[in-house]
């Protein structure tokens, strides 16, 4: 790895590791209830319509935003932060953005999972069974190619909410419906992990130590748990790094066109549509769009950045230079 690539490597390491840090601590501020009439609420989805799109801290109040503050304080009802100012809704719009911070990552991480776990079994097992096992497992992938994957999380979505209207009468409740959106999201990535690791199993049963391994009886499966796997971890985990921002980039598309994460809960995708309707040529209250965007943006270099630090490091062929 050279000098420069371990430059970016660790800026990556670093904005990433803030990043994660701010939305992980602040869970008990952005998650802790607050009164809201009679009712408790979590801080992320807390609204005062009276406070309404007020601007952030580093703007100043007109007098009708500063009246009806004091008149929120006075009355002592709900007044939230004004560091990021307030959504549409009178929400704290720091207090959504790190909550929403915690649903993507926390989507990107559990997708990228379950499309490393699916793509290693089944490209580890084609790879190992060969002949028409192999040929009909690696077909269905080529099948599943052809198909668009953000078409089929779309399908998946839509088809977990019709058998919960059909069975319970509503819509899907929250956690079900994120809980699809893993399954869904990780279920259609998994197809790239399976063909790089099918590669690699075809290229580890050739070397000398697999030919050992059979000529000396060891079963099959312990070919497989102890010998081949130990081997892989390398490209899983380069795929793990470059899945994740690819999960965290459909969660975002999804909840931007409203099919993701839904109301109140937040993610950076749903906050940034809708930030979007409050960008306009009469009044631009770009702040609520451009927050959400740049940590998305900042999420996606970072692990791109690791992602490709990660594959120099395994990459056989590459420079051995240690960190």
């Amino acid at each position: 790895m050279d000098p420069l690539q371990r430059r970016w490597a660790v800026a990556g390491w670093t904005v990433l590791a803030a990043i994660v840090a701010a939305c992980v601590l602040s869970m008990p501020w952005s998650f802790g209830r607050v009164r809201v009439g009679e009712v408790d609420v979590p801080r992320y989805a807390a609204s005062n319509l009276q406070l309404n799109l007020q601007p952030p801290a580093w703007m100043l109040l007109d007098d009708d935003q500063r009246a009806r503050r004091d008149a929120a304080e006075a009355a002592g009802e709900y007044v939230p932060g004004r560091f990021l100012g307030t959504d549409a809704l009178g929400r704290d719009a720091l207090a959504r953005l790190l909550a929403g911070g915690i649903f993507s990552i926390a989507v990107g991480l559990a997708a990228a999972a379950i499309a490393v776990t699916i793509g290693t079994l089944w490209g580890a097992l084609a790879g190992y069974a060969g002949g028409r096992t192999d040929a009909l497992m690696m077909r269905t992938v080529d099948v599943l190619y052809g198909l668009p994957s953000i078409l089929l999380v779309v399908l998946l979505s839509v088809a977990a909410e019709g058998i919960a209207a059909r069975l319970g009468g509503g819509s899907l409740p929250q956690g079900a419906g994120i809980l699809v959106l893993f399954v869904a999201i990780g279920g259609t990535s998994w197809l790239t992990m399976s063909r790089v690791i099918r590669g690699q199993v075809l290229s580890l049963r050739a070397q000398p130590f697999m030919e050992a391994c059979r000529a000396t009886g060891v079963p099959a499966h312990r070919q497989f748990f102890r010998h081949l796997l130990p081997n892989l971890v390398g490209p899983m985990v380069v795929y793990a790094t470059l899945a994740v921002p690819a999960a965290i980039l459909s969660e975002s598309f999804l909840s931007f066109l409203g099919i993701g994460v839904r109301e109140p809960v937040p993610s950076w995708g749903s906050l940034a549509s809708s930030g979007l309707s409050e960008v306009n040529l009469v009044v631009s209250r770009w702040w609520l769009l451009a927050a959400p965007c740049a940590m998305i943006a900042a999420t996606l270099v970072s692990l791109n950045f690791i992602g490709d630090s990660l594959r120099a490091r395994y990459d056989p062929t590459a420079s051995r230079a240690r960190w």
